[in-house]
């Protein structure tokens, strides 16, 4: 059984002047994984011209490609549109849901989605008070119920989080602090924890720092390219070098 090997890379922010120069990034991927993920953050500002450019980049590649969107893809309210370009260039995009992904000989699972903000364990947000906050927050629970649901129904004989929000705080290092709240979530960890996985990837921290780990032991990796400083990196599910 061969090992598998995770390609992943978020907060690509391409543009239409970008269109075939992170395909060149992407040249002899095949060599070195056999999936890639992206985590969010795809475009600049959302347009369906911008989305247009990413799914082009993407289209036809060696390897299974898994995607969720981020928060700028988003931004312009055509993030169902995107996701449609994206899914007609053969990507997997997981809104709140799950995928299982041949690589090879392997059976890969995958569930995610964007996620969201509301801080970690002691500074966080609560369901308390204005109407507003209370969405915010159910919002984000809402989203981790989902994951929860989806890494148990799944079958696979490994499984991935693919998000673009943190579900830790340790990977948002070199941040400001006081941003912590729209980074990311400790109620996406604690639904992952719950239900179990292998790793979890994320972007959206371009601050921030690469390695951590949940309360229950899962891998994080923060995978924001300006975190990366390359076009993507290379994370090995069965062997301790891989992370």
């Amino acid at each position: 059984m061969t090992d598998l090997r995770i390609a992943a890379v978020g907060d690509i922010h391409l543009g239409e002047d970008d269109r075939g120069q992170y395909r060149k990034r992407l040249v002899g991927i095949e060599e070195r994984a056999d999936v890639l993920m992206l985590a969010g953050d795809l475009t600049r500002h959302g347009t369906l011209e911008e989305g247009r450019v990413v799914a082009d980049e993407l289209r036809g590649l060696p390897i299974p490609v898994v995607a969720v969107l981020g928060n700028h893809d988003y931004h312009s309210d055509l993030q169902y549109e995107i996701a449609g370009e994206l899914r007609d260039a053969g990507v997997v995009v997981l809104d709140d849901d799950g995928a299982v992904v041949q690589c090879g000989d392997r059976k890969l699972g995958v569930v995610g989605g964007k996620g969201f903000g509301g801080g970690f364990a002691g500074k966080c947000a609560s369901e308390f008070g204005e109407r507003e906050i209370k969405n915010f927050v159910a919002h984000t629970r809402y989203i981790a119920e989902s994951w929860k649901v989806a890494l148990k129904e799944i079958v696979a004989e490994k499984r991935v989080v693919l998000s673009h929000y943190s579900p830790i705080k340790e990977t948002l290092e070199g941040e400001p602090h006081e941003i912590y709240p729209f980074l990311g979530s400790y109620l996406l960890a604690e639904a992952v924890d719950t239900a179990g996985a292998d790793l979890i990837l994320h972007g959206h921290a371009h601050k921030g720092s690469e390695k951590g780990m949940t309360p229950g032991g899962i891998r994080v990796r923060n995978v924001a390219l300006p975190v990366l400083g390359r076009a993507y990196a290379v994370y090995c599910l069965d062997c301790e070098t891989g992370f």
